[in-house]
Formats: C-alpha cells, structure tokens, sequence
C-alpha cells in the first residue's frame, strides 16, 4: 500500500475489517446445505469462473471481470447468503494467490464479494420473504422472480460502487465516472450472468447433469463481453504501439489536472514529442522498419519517465506525455532531457545503428493554462518552437504565443464544432475552358458559428493551425469532400473535388492511409481527388514536401501547387515537383485585364505548365473580360464570383445541372469551333452567376 493515499489505505481496511466480521457472523448462523453435490457444484464453477479473468482496461491498472457471478449468485438465492459469500471468498483468494496479487488488493477483493453477498441476500429477503428458494419449486411465483431480480441489480450496484470507490480514492479519480465507465463494460456481461443464475438453480432442481449445457450460454456472455472491452479498447488505443490515442490522452489530461487541483502543492505537465528525421527512415528503409522503430519508442519512454504517467502516441511521430504530481516546471524540464536522451541512443534495425532525435514543448499547468486543451495547444506551440531553433525541448512562454484571449476561446469552440461535426464545408465550381462545363469544385469549410456568425476561414484555420487542431480539422473536410463527390457520381457526374492540404497536415504519416481508406469506401476513382498544396510550403522544404508528395500520388491522388507565383519556385525546381495541376495565384488573375504585366506573367505561366505537361487553373476570375482572355490563353479550367462563390452541396449540384443544361441546348445550336466563348456563353456565365449571388 506503499504510495497510496490514506485515504484510500482506510478505505480498504474498513472493507476487509467489517467484511471478515460480517462472514463470521451469517456463517455461524447457517444451515446445513440439503444438497451438498449441487452446492459444491455450484461452488467449483464458481472457482473456475474466477479462475477465467477478463482483464478491462479501466483506469490505469484496470479492472478484472469475471463470470463467476452467475454461480455465486445461484447459490445465493438456492443456499443463502453464508455459502456464496464463502464460495466468493474462496475462488477470489485462489485467484489473486495465483496471479500473484499483493495481500491488500486480495483483502479488498474478498471483502468486496462478501458485502455484495450480504446486501443483495438482504434484499433477496425483504423481497422474496425467505432467505433461499427451495431448487424443485423455485420461481413459481411472481414474488420470487421480483426478488431475483431486484437481488441482481442491488448485487450489480453494490459491486459497483465498492469497486469504483477504491479506484477513485487509490487513482485520485472521479469516482462517479469510474462507476458510469465500469457500469458500461459490465452490463452486457452482467444482464447475462444474472439471467443465467436462476436457470442454473432451476436445472439443478430437476437434475444436475443439465447444467454442464449451461456452459454455453455462459460462453456467449463471456464472449460479448470480451467483444465489448476490445472494441473500447481499440477506439481509444493506437493500433501500432498499443499506447492510448488522441482521446483518451485528452480524457487522461484532464483527469491529472482535476487530481492536482485537489492536491495542494502539486501540478501537471503535458509534453508534446514530435520526433526528427523519421520520415527519413520511412523513405530509405521502408514503413516496417518505421512502425518497428515507434514500437519500441513506447518502453523507452515508460523507462525514461516512469509508472504514473500516460503516454500515447498522437498520430504519426507525435507522441504526447502527462507528468502528474509536480511541484514545479523544473521536474518536468528534467523529464524531457530523459526522453530526448532515450530517444537519441541509437536503435539496432536490420543490423543498421539508426539514431532519431525529437523536439518537446512542455505546458505546466497553473503557469501556462488549467484546463486540458490549452496546456495541449501550449505544449504543441512549444514543440513547434523548439523544432525551428533546433534546441531538443522548449518550455511555453507567451513570447511563442500570438493567439489573443478571443482566439484562446476560439480554440475550445473550434474542438467542439469539429468533434460534433458543427463545421460546413461549401463548394466553389471549377469550369472547363474548353467547354464551358463544370468539371470539378473546391472544397472550403465555413463556420457558422452560434453567437459570433460566419466565423471567415481565414481568422479560424490560422487557429487551427497553432493549436494542432488543422489535423482534425483537415479529416474532417476530407471526409466531406470525398463523401460528396460519391454522391455526385451516383447522380451521373463525373467531378473532381479539391481539397486544400496544409503544411503540417501535408507530413502526417497517417495522410496517405486516410486518404486512400476513403477513397476505397466510397468508391471514388483516386485521380478524381485532388490534394491542393501551397507554392510556399513546397518551397520551405522541397525535399521533405517532394517525399511526401510522392507517397500521396502513389495511391492514385493527384497534387496541385495552390497560389503559383507566389511561392518563387524556379523553373528547374517545377520539372521535378511531382504535381499534376497548377492554380495561378488570383492576385494575378483579377487585374490581368487593366496590366499587362500580369497578363504576360499568366500567359507564360500557362505555357511553361502546358511545356510540363501540367494543367493550369486560374482562380479569382470576376469579370466576363477576365474568362474571355483566359480562353485566348488555352488555361484549361478556371475558378471564380463570375462562375459562383463557394455554396452548400445542393446548391452546388443545382448549378451543375443548371450549368450543364445550359451547355447542352447551346451545343445544338452552336457550329463554331473556336476556343473564345461566344457571346450567348458568356451570358449563360453571367446568369449562372448572378443566380447564385442572389
């Protein structure tokens, strides 16, 4: 009990102590069993119930279920509250000398299974008006099955709070979440092994050698149960490493600052791993050798920091770390040297000595923030601090920080709107130069928020950004996008869809896994998504940025190099970045027809992409001038207010009809040739447009 709370200590004593005193008393008063081969019976399944653990991943050390409920509660009802409480007893201490529990963890078990017996056994009583049931005649009235039934829920109740209660005093954790968690892994179990015990006292009435069937319908219990746990387990656990994900690294978070807000003196840190290099062996030895690498990374970290704290691996190379129970920001300083040091010493890959390094950013609680979010968001604009001055670890200050306390609070309702799917994302047409239809659309979110409106994308995906919400941010855009275009298709139209790609999105590992996981379940052709990057963020890095292209396109994506002209890439560098499509930047676009320099830098941007084999998008297209000269130019598709703003999905699909009716009836009339648009073009462009700004 070394390290545990006192109160916690006091609590399992008292539990110990008054259940030893209590099985005394109802064993002294007993009676003789009148069928002692159906009791032993009973009491061996029972101990083999116990015996067959299923271990549920509750707190930090979880929590044991067992299907020797049933047995335990047949005997109970059949013998008396003396017998199951000993048969409890019994099998509770076999098992915890076996799996070699320490003494007062098998204290507070026993214990536990003798007071549950005894209250649900006085309920069974003051219901049923008998202490047992007679086996032959047993629930043959209505009095008796309301006293089983009753017995069970106070027998699941009690349990419950037994369990939850010690949990909650020895983890410092909520004790009425504990009890809403353990309730949730048990009830299926549970509804099955309190079924299953009055059939067991009934069977056993007429002969005992039924009961052995009951085995199967106890089986199917324990299995969905089973079922259960591992589905839990998966949805809050990284499948790679086995560590907690995201979630469950958020629910943890907050636990440890609730905790440290009722211990005076003590606080928590969060740390933030991103690690260098990796992608590196990604792309010289394989994804294997990558997964093998952050496979081990979990123990090293364990070792480095200790038991009591939580590491979870955040998605990709990121890792995350709660450090409960500080007294200052320096222990957590200390913590991060360690991790950085374990990092660092080399690993033994294929024989290859393979050494990583990593960046920390560190938020402590009280000093930087003192709720979960913020200390995550802090921590990761620490991180990103220390990756560009190259220093191994940075602690938040708010030097680093530029969010005002508006945008602070933008963050918090930017996770909700996310999490509950409250975003939007609007589609803005793209047209074919060549024949004035609609070939595709752009995917851009908007926020309608509750109180402050249309929250523009330009003040919220900066936010997203900094707080490392834009990985979520962008899966969520690219569920959307990829979910629509399905649904296009299934109406006859055969559309690409654009969506914009962020930097720090661009290397998530995971990206590529995502995307492709999408495009399978929607049946949408690879080559009909398109991943929109940044001239900029190509150019920052082009090594890394080309990697990373390239194991996009791999899986049949095609990329677009977003504001051209912008980002000052030179024409050696554009032979060899592995894009598909241009978009020439609309600061060009919009007064190409009032300057002749921008004209002439858009007319040699299209040449050299068409030179490249590239297709070219003009974006920012207002005016019928500005489409005429893009179609003199052979630009291949063009985007802008002259053809719509960006608008929700059926408005969206009503402009492709709209648009491709249009088409339609004039090709029947038309019996030019020329790439210019003709006049009456023009004027389905301006009625198309004007419809969808009214």
């Amino acid at each position: 009990m070394k390290g545990m709370p006192l109160l916690a200590r006091g609590y399992i004593l008292v539990v110990g102590l008054s259940a030893a005193i209590l099985l005394a008393l109802v064993c002294g008063r007993a009676d003789r069993p009148e069928d002692p081969q159906i009791l032993a019976l009973f009491a061996l399944l029972t101990v083999l119930g116990e015996l067959r653990l299923i271990r549920a991943p509750l707190g930090s050390e979880g929590v044991d279920l067992t299907f020797s409920t049933a047995f335990a509660f047949a005997i109970l009802m059949s013998y008396g509250v003396a017998y199951a409480a000993a048969a409890s007893v019994a099998a509770s201490l076999l098992s915890d000398v076996i799996g070699r529990k320490v003494w007062w963890k098998a204290v507070f078990n026993a214990g536990q299974f003798v007071l549950v017996s005894i209250v649900a056994g006085a309920v069974f009583q003051l219901v049923g008006g008998k202490s047992h049931l007679d086996p032959i005649t047993a629930f043959s009235t209505p009095r008796e099955i309301a006293a089983a039934g009753v017995a069970a829920i106070t027998y699941f109740g009690a349990n419950t709070v037994l369990l939850s209660t010690a949990m909650g005093l020895a983890l410092d954790a909520p004790i009425f979440r504990l009890m809403r968690q353990e309730s949730k892994y048990q009830v299926v179990g549970s509804l099955g092994m309190f079924g299953l015990a009055p059939i067991a006292v009934v069977t056993a009435g007429r002969t005992i050698w039924l009961l052995p069937v009951l085995l199967i319908p106890l089986g199917v219990a324990y299995r969905s149960t089973v079922v259960s746990i591992e589905k839990e387990h998966q949805a809050l656990h990284d499948s790679l490493t086995g560590l907690p994900n995201r979630e469950l690294f958020r629910q943890r978070a907050i636990e440890a600052i609730a905790a440290a807000r009722r211990s005076a003196g003590r606080s928590t840190a969060v740390m933030l791993i991103d690690l260098d290099r990796f992608k590196e062996i990604n792309d010289t030895l394989g994804h294997g050798t990558g997964d093998m690498v952050l496979q081990e990374l979990g123990p090293r970290l364990l070792a480095a920091i200790g038991d009591g704290c939580t590491i979870a691996r955040l998605g990709g190379d990121e890792f995350g770390v709660i450090l409960p129970e500080l007294t200052d920001v320096a222990e957590a300083e200390a913590s991060a040297v360690a991790v950085l040091e374990v990092i660092r010493d080399p690993m033994v890959m294929h024989g290859l000595d393979l050494e990583i390094g990593a960046s920390i950013g560190i938020a402590f609680q009280g000093q930087h923030g003192d709720d979960a979010d913020t200390l995550i968001q802090r921590a990761d604009i620490a991180m990103y601090s220390a990756k560009e001055s190259g220093s191994g670890h940075a602690i938040y200050t708010s030097m680093l920080d530029h969010t005002s306390p508006m945008q602070l609070s933008l963050v918090s309702e930017l996770r909700q709107a996310i999490e509950s799917s409250a975003l939007v994302v609007y589609y803005q047409p793209k047209v074919s130069v060549a024949t004035g239809i609609g070939c595709g659309a752009e995917a851009l979110v908007r926020w309608n928020h509750p109180a402050r409106g249309l929250v523009p994308p330009d003040e919220f995906v900066p936010i997203a950004e900094q707080s490392g919400l834009i990985r979520d941010l962008t899966r969520f855009v690219l569920r959307e996008a990829i979910e629509a275009n399905a649904r296009w298709r299934r109406m006859g139209h055969d559309l690409s869809i654009n969506v914009n790609i962020s930097a720090r999105t661009l290397h998530d590992l995971d990206l590529p896994t995502l995307i492709a996981g999408l495009i399978d379940r929607e049946h949408v052709p690879p080559s009909r998504v398109v991943l929109e990057i940044t001239e900029s963020t190509i150019m920052a890095d082009p090594t890394s940025a080309i990697a990373a292209l390239e194991e996009l396109r791999a899986i049949g994506v095609e990329v677009s190099m977003d504001d051209y002209g912008t980002g000052h890439s030179s024409l050696a560098q554009l032979k060899t970045l592995p894009v598909d499509e241009l978009k020439l930047d609309k600061s060009f676009i919009t007064h190409m027809t009032a300057a002749s320099s921008d004209a002439l830098i858009a007319k040699s941007a299209i040449d050299l992409a068409h030179r490249l084999g590239l297709r070219v998008v003009a974006e920012g297209v207002e005016t019928p001038e500005t489409w005429e000269l893009l179609c003199s130019m052979d630009c291949d598709e063009v985007q802008g207010y002259f053809f719509s703003r960006p608008i929700p999905e059926e408005r969206f699909v009503d402009w492709i009809m709209l648009n491709r009716q249009r088409n339609a009836a004039r090709a029947s009339t038309s019996t030019g040739g020329s790439r210019s648009p003709s006049r009456s073009a023009l004027q389905d462009m301006r009625a198309l447009s004007f419809r969808q700004r009214a």
